[in-house]
Formats: C-alpha cells, sequence, structure tokens
C-alpha cells in the first residue's frame, strides 16, 4: 500500500511526488472497513497480553488492557501500568487518602509516612521494658513517675539506680541518714559518718582515758571523762612519772646500744681532741682533769677497751707533760675471751705536719701487759669508763709540754691520740 508523505507541510503523492492538496484528498470507506476488520494482536503482546481481535476492537481493548499505562487518577505524576494501578493507588500513591487507625485523623499518604510511629493514640510498650503499655501520649509521664523500671538518681548519694532497685540499695547507702545507735539525741547521721561520730562526737560513747599510755584502764562515756581526769589527778601523776622513769631507763640502754654499735671494732682508736687549747687551761686549773676516749674493740667479738688523757699530766708527769693510760671496760663478750688481757698496744701522739714538706714524727710508745698487772684482769661488771678506783696503764711522761710545741703536733688547735692493739691471727680466726 502507498502512503502519502508529508515534508514542510506540503503533501506529496506517493506516485509521482507532485504536491497535493490535503483537502482534496478523501477516504475511500471500503479500505478503511477491509483493514479494520483485519486480526491483530494487542500492543503489549510482548509484555504479556494475550488478547488477538480486530483492528476495529483495539481501542476498546485498550481501554480495559491490563498492560496498557495510564496517569494516576490522584494525579501524582506516576503512570503505570492499568494491572498495577490498585497496589499504588491504596499503597504507594503519595496523594492518595489515609485515616489513621489510632486517631481516625486524615492524611495523604505522604504525611501519613510521617504520621506513622509518632501517633499520640497508638498503642506502645514501655522503652523501658517493664511490660506495661499505653497511648505513646502517656508514655512521657509513665516513663518520668510511674514506670518501676525508670532510673532515679539516690536523694542522698546521687547515684543512679533502676528504680524498683533503689529501695534495696538504701539499706546500703553510705549516706543514708540513720540515727546514732547509742541514742545520743544526734537526728540523723549519714550511715559511713557514724564511726567518726561514735568515736568523736557521741556524748554517749565510751571512751578510754587519755593516760592509758600511762597505765590507766578506765572507762567511761565522753560526758563522764571530765570528772575521772578531775578525781584522779594524783594517780595518774604518779602513773606518768613511772612512765618517765621507764623511758628513761629504756632511753639508757638504747643509747648503751648505740654507743656499742658506733664503738671501732678493728683494733684501732684515733682520737681528736678539739679545743684543745681551753681544755688545757681547764686542766691546769684542776689537779688529775682527765679526759676519755671513745671506747673501742680489740676486734669484732673482743677486747673493750678506752684511751684517757691527763693534758697537764698527772703523778710523775704532772704540770709538765701530756699523760696516756688505757684501760679494759667490760665488754659484751668477755665471758668468751681469754683473761688476762696480753696483747701489745701501741700509744702515738701523731704528727699533723703537711707530708709532702716533712716526713712526720709521731710520738710512740709500746708496751706488753704483765699479766700479772690487776689493771688487765676480766674488769666486774660495776666497773665503768668514770671509775676512778681502777686506774689505765700508760705512760705518765709521754710527752712534754716543750716538745709538743716544736711540730705540728698540736694544729687548728687540736690534737690525735693514736692507740692500736696488735691481735695475733690466731684470735681472729
Amino acid at each position: 500500500p502507498l502512503s502519502v508523505s508529508c515534508s514542510e507541510g506540503v503533501f506529496k503523492c506517493p506516485e509521482d511526488q507532485l504536491p497535493l492538496d490535503y483537502a482534496k484528498i478523501y477516504p475511500d470507506p471500503e479500505l478503511e472497513a477491509q483493514v479494520l476488520s483485519l486480526a491483530i494482536r494487542c500492543i503489549h503482546s510482548e509484555e504479556g497480553c494475550r488478547w488477538t481481535g480486530l483492528i476495529k476492537h483495539l481501542q476498546a481493548h485498550l481501554g480495559t488492557c491490563g498492560y496498557n499505562v495510564i496517569p494516576c487518577p490522584n494525579r501524582c505524576s506516576a503512570k503505570l501500568s492499568r494491572r498495577d494501578l490498585p497496589e499504588h493507588v491504596q499503597h504507594g500513591c503519595p496523594k492518595r487518602r489515609v485515616k489513621c487507625e489510632f486517631c481516625a485523623s486524615d492524611f495523604t499518604g505522604e504525611a501519613f509516612e510521617g504520621h506513622q510511629g509518632t501517633c499520640p493514640q497508638e498503642s506502645v510498650y514501655c522503652e523501658n521494658k517493664c511490660g506495661a503499655r499505653m497511648m505513646r501520649r502517656l508514655l512521657s509521664q509513665h516513663a518520668l513517675a510511674e514506670c518501676p523500671k525508670r532510673t532515679q538518681p539516690c536523694t542522698y548519694c546521687a547515684k543512679e539506680f533502676v528504680f524498683d532497685t533503689i529501695q534495696n540499695h538504701q539499706y546500703q547507702c553510705p549516706r543514708y541518714p540513720v540515727p546514732c545507735p547509742n541514742q545520743c539525741g544526734t537526728p540523723s547521721i549519714p550511715r559511713e559518718d557514724v564511726p567518726t561520730h561514735l568515736k568523736e562526737s557521741c556524748n554517749t560513747a565510751m571512751l578510754l582515758c587519755p593516760f592509758k599510755e600511762a597505765g590507766c584502764k578506765h572507762r567511761c562515756p565522753k560526758l563522764a571523762m571530765s570528772r575521772h581526769l578531775e578525781e584522779s589527778t594524783k594517780a595518774h601523776l604518779g602513773m606518768v612519772c613511772a612512765l618517765v622513769s621507764r623511758q628513761r631507763q629504756e632511753i639508757l640502754e638504747l643509747r648503751r646500744d648505740m654507743e656499742e654499735l658506733s664503738v671501732s671494732s678493728n683494733g684501732t682508736l684515733i682520737w681528736k681532741i678539739s679545743d684543745y687549747a681551753r681544755k688545757l687551761q681547764e686542766a691546769k686549773a684542776h689537779s688529775n682533769y682527765e679526759f676519755f676516749s671513745p671506747p673501742f674493740y680489740t676486734h669484732k667479738y673482743g677486747y673493750k677497751l678506752q684511751v684517757s688523757a691527763f693534758l697537764n699530766g698527772n703523778g710523775s708527769g704532772e704540770s709538765s707533760h701530756l699523760s696516756v693510760y688505757i684501760r679494759v671496760l667490760p665488754g659484751e663478750y668477755d665471758n668468751l675471751l681469754e683473761w688476762p688481757f696480753s696483747y701489745r698496744v701501741t700509744f702515738s701522739l701523731l704528727d699533723q705536719s703537711d707530708p709532702s714538706l716533712s716526713k712526720p714524727q709521731h710520738i710512740t710508745e709500746t708496751f706488753h701487759p704483765d699479766p700479772n698487772w690487776k689493771n688487765f684482769q676480766k674488769p666486774g661488771a660495776s666497773r665503768s669508763s668514770l671509775d676512778e678506783s681502777t686506774l689505765g696503764f700508760g705512760y705518765p711522761k709521754f710527752i712534754s709540754h716543750e716538745d709538743i710545741r716544736k711540730r705540728n703536733y698540736v694544729r687548728d688547735n687540736a690534737i690525735f691520740i693514736k692507740a692500736s692493739v696488735e691481735i695475733p691471727q690466731k684470735i681472729l680466726a
């Protein structure tokens, strides 16, 4: 079949391509009836429509064809096949009208999506999982004041607790107010402060007497303590005196122990006598004025010895010489040692001259104790460094006042006296 072509508004004959006047073109009723009687399939057959019929019936079919695309009747701009339209109109169209099943309010589909999950009339469960169900508009008040699973701070310690456990917490809450267990009248005390209250503030708490360290065993309520102190002044004074006496004895024993620990135990003593000029004048003013060195041991667990000096001399050296002596003192280990003491003793007055300028010339004397000398027998327990009845053994004329000035035996107003004991190796084993 031939068709009339149209180019730029001018119709041309399909046979000779000459221009035609469209107004003079007339339809052919016979041909048209023939064409309309042809059998065809639906234009949506590839999409799944199974309709077949005459061309003239096609338009009527398209009016009901489920695959034909038509606009949404709600004018929402969507175009869908007729078969999909009911689902769209009922559930998907943003311009559909929806009524909320809870509050009965009317919404467009678009607005209803925002309303869902927020409807104040909808019945919902409590978010704290307490099991309660109510309209959403009542939920905030329930969560704030009614829900047994809501969290709430403890009134006393401010820690957060689930409401139905806060009652149990108050049985242990450290800040929960409780009455004084002694019923002293204090209105309320935080639980954790009760021990301090009983110890320091409670008038009925039992207290030990402040003189308990002195030996008083009295115990009474705080209110009665002042009366006890007034009535027991004399007794307390006696206790304190006894305590002072005991402590004095302990101090003496500790001092003695400290002296023992500080004593040299290698058989050598170097004794510095400071402020020599003053002490010499003191010795000149008092006859037989004796100075004592710190004690020292001959060796570890050995004999305990002490040196003494008469700066102005004594005996045959009085007023002219420095006299030096050594004595045996009662020691901690005397019962383990051989007696009498029999080891060589050496005394030295040390020359303090600079060794780089001249060789020091120490004044030295040595002696061996005689077993018959009383001075070196085992000392009695009562003998002490100040016991003048037991004289030491030594040299009344160790060095004269004239010779002591010849070299630097006195330097910076001090002298050094050295004493050493030679202990055989076998006694040290």
